[in-house]
């Protein structure tokens, strides 16, 4: 007889699961290490090496097999780096230019990490896809042009696949095509030669130094480097049979230093888990550590919307006296809490409205987040529904149940509000509370959300424009104002945390101008560098853009034209969701995915429909095709 409580729901395996995963994984890498006191952490941050701390990603809600093989490949990556790279002589035999050092570093990473891929299969098989993933994310299988390809990334890359005879990740075929006969021409000779030396450490870096020069980006090294290596290897040679000859002083003096090399390193250890239980995963920002390695991360010379203002003769006078901040920055904490209270009294009627839209759009969240289930099973949970069948014939076996996860891919949402002067009054508190609930409500499905907002810091032009007027007024300079980026709430603040912020919306003299292209812009970057799998985009905007000390100078349509470029690129190339709301304005003519209210008061209605239907079964790129476009 089933014992009580089989027939309840049990709660999700995930959190279970997930723990095991990376109780496994962390045993795994330490293992591979050599280093049981290696502490291994996961968080949303950047994954690093730092000393004896690793940070892996988190995974997703709902991980895929890619996602698990990519977490184990950086796990390995960064093990194999701690077993079998010796730092002294890295930094011994490193090249002082900053691009011949970028090229030895990544060596030297593929080098380690096909010792392990040599030695086993499987950890050469989750390197390898976390190359694909870290390439793919970096838009490297695009590339067209030697100066869009790193360099050092596809010597790393010829270097794997000479020791390891593993082909090129797909992602990263075109930028190793684009280097490969370069390389062969400038340093195929040493190329072939690494292959014997992978187990030595200096004779391989050696002969690294040789490709570097060979590729003249680095000196040949000088005998007095020679010589002190080869004092440091005589240093490093156990001295006893000379001490035996010297006398027993020596020796006792050698367990003297023994013991108080023992005692500093109980004493470190000590104050290394000391450390490491107040350190959070914050703590191991690789800004604050100049040796965090990070193994996942490709780093691309040029994001493809860099060659943007070229492609499109779009041109930045001075970008000096453009500013990103934070809202906190621009006034102090006792106005936030005004301005807060302010905006609230403002919409205390409006924010009954918009909290029905909101949980109308959490009921859909949750409702795809809720798993299905699987019946007549021979294992599982005990399904009371069909305990029927036992009671009219008792030879029938007992009927399971288990539930089956259905996909709800890992998302972040960034809302971009419009803070030109012509948002001023009703359309900006509305923007303001509206954005302040979805935040709220989002946060509570598990979705991440970004509030930004964009204006200039000055009207007609700032000290853009006077710097114009002093260089004698050069014809064509292209945008001619001070831009002002305000960041609201980023994707990882908690909404408690930020709520006040969006007050500052309602204080004097902030909006001005509006140069929409340029915010959708940063907007992007700063969402393509998200490590969700699902990235949104929604523009909340009243207008063209308009910009009166750029527009004197420039062709009328000039920022409309930059900004109907931006569009086109972000909804080609761009693995970015973006939908675009207007207020009394007219978007649908720049955005494939767009409405266009007329009052202010529909855009809660107008923000939460459009995010359900994204979230909704509709395919999306069915939705993103835009073939349908609509004005409310």
């Amino acid at each position: 007889m089933a014992g009580p409580g089989d027939n309840q729901r049990a709660k999700s395996k995930t959190g279970t699961e997930a723990d095991s995963f990376k109780r496994a994984l962390s045993v795994c890498v330490r293992a591979i290490a050599g280093d049981n006191e290696l502490e291994v952490g996961f968080a949303k941050d950047r994954p690093a090496l730092a000393g004896n701390k690793a940070r892996l990603p988190e995974l997703p809600k709902k991980p895929t097999r890619t996602d698990i093989a990519v977490t184990r490949g950086l796990g390995d990556s960064m093990a194999l780096k701690r077993a079998c790279h010796d730092n002294r002589i890295h930094s011994k035999l490193a090249p002082e230019g900053k691009q011949a050092r970028a090229i030895y570093d990544a060596i030297e990473q593929a080098r380690v990490e096909a010792i392990g891929s040599r030695a086993m299969t499987g950890v050469g098989d989750n390197i390898g896809m976390m190359l694909e993933d870290k390439y793919a994310k970096a838009n490297l299988a695009d590339v067209r042009e030697q100066a869009d390809a790193p360099l050092e990334e596809a010597l790393a890359m010829m270097v794997r696949e000479k020791l390891t005879g593993r082909a090129v990740p797909k992602s990263g075929e075109r930028m190793v095509d684009l280097w490969r006969d370069w390389v062969q021409q400038k340093a195929g000779v040493e190329l072939e030669g690494l292959s014997d030396k992978l187990d030595d450490q200096n004779a391989f870096a050696r002969v690294v130094r040789d490709m570097l020069v060979s590729m003249e980006m680095a000196e040949e090294i000088g005998d007095d480097q020679e010589t002190e290596d080869t004092e440091d290897q005589d240093d490093d040679q156990p001295q006893g049979e000379e001490q035996s000859e010297d006398g027993g002083e020596d020796d006792s003096g050698g367990e003297d230093s023994q013991a108080e090399d023992a005692e500093a390193s109980d004493d470190d250890e000590q104050a290394g888990e000391t450390d490491a239980a107040q350190s959070t995963a914050d703590d191991m920002a690789d800004d604050d550590d100049p040796d965090a390695e990070t193994p996942g991360e490709a780093k691309r010379q040029d994001n493809p919307f860099a060659n943007l203002s070229r492609d499109i003769d779009y041109r930045i006078f001075t970008p000096a006296f453009d500013e990103t901040v934070g809202a906190e920055e621009l006034c102090d904490e006792e106005e936030l809490d005004r301005l807060r209270a302010f905006l609230d009294k403002q919409l205390s009627n409006l924010q009954g409205v918009v909290g029905r839209l909101a949980n109308r759009l959490q009921r859909r969240l949750m409702a795809q987040q809720n798993r299905s289930w699987d019946f007549d099973l021979e294992e599982g949970y005990l399904d009371p529904a069909r305990l029927v069948r036992v009671v009219i014939d008792p030879m029938q076996p007992l009927s399971f149940k288990q539930e089956r996860d259905t996909k709800f891919r890992d998302t972040v949402v960034t809302l971009v509000l419009d803070n030109s002067g012509s948002m001023r009054g009703r359309p900006i508190t509305v923007a303001a509370t509206c954005a302040d609930i979805l935040a709220r409500t989002l946060e509570r499905c598990g979705v991440s959300v970004e509030i930004l907002g964009f204006t200039t810091r000055a009207w007609k032009g700032g000290q853009a424009r006077e710097k114009w007027l002093k260089d004698g007024k050069p014809a064509n300079p292209g945008r001619l104002n001070d831009l002002r980026h305000i960041i609201y709430k980023s994707a990882d603040a908690p909404w408690r945390r930020s709520r006040r912020n969006l007050g500052l919306m309602m204080r004097e003299g902030l909006l001005k101008e509006n140069i929409d292209g340029e915010a959708l812009l940063w907007a992007h970057s700063r969402l393509m560098a998200r490590p969700e799998q699902r990235k949104i985009l929604m523009m909340i905007s009243d207008g063209a853009p308009v910009d009166d000390s750029t527009l004197s100078v420039n062709p009328g349509n000039y920022l409309e034209r930059h900004l109907r470029a931006v569009i086109d690129l972000i909804e080609t190339r761009s693995p970015i969701e973006l939908l675009a709301i207007g207020i009394g304005h007219d978007v649908t003519r720049y955005y494939r995915r767009a409405v266009t209210i007329v009052d202010a008061e529909e855009l809660a209605g107008a923000m939460t429909e459009q995010l359900a239907s994204l979230f909704g079964e509709v395919n999306v790129r069915e939705s993103r095709r835009g073939s349908v476009r609509r004005a409310g």
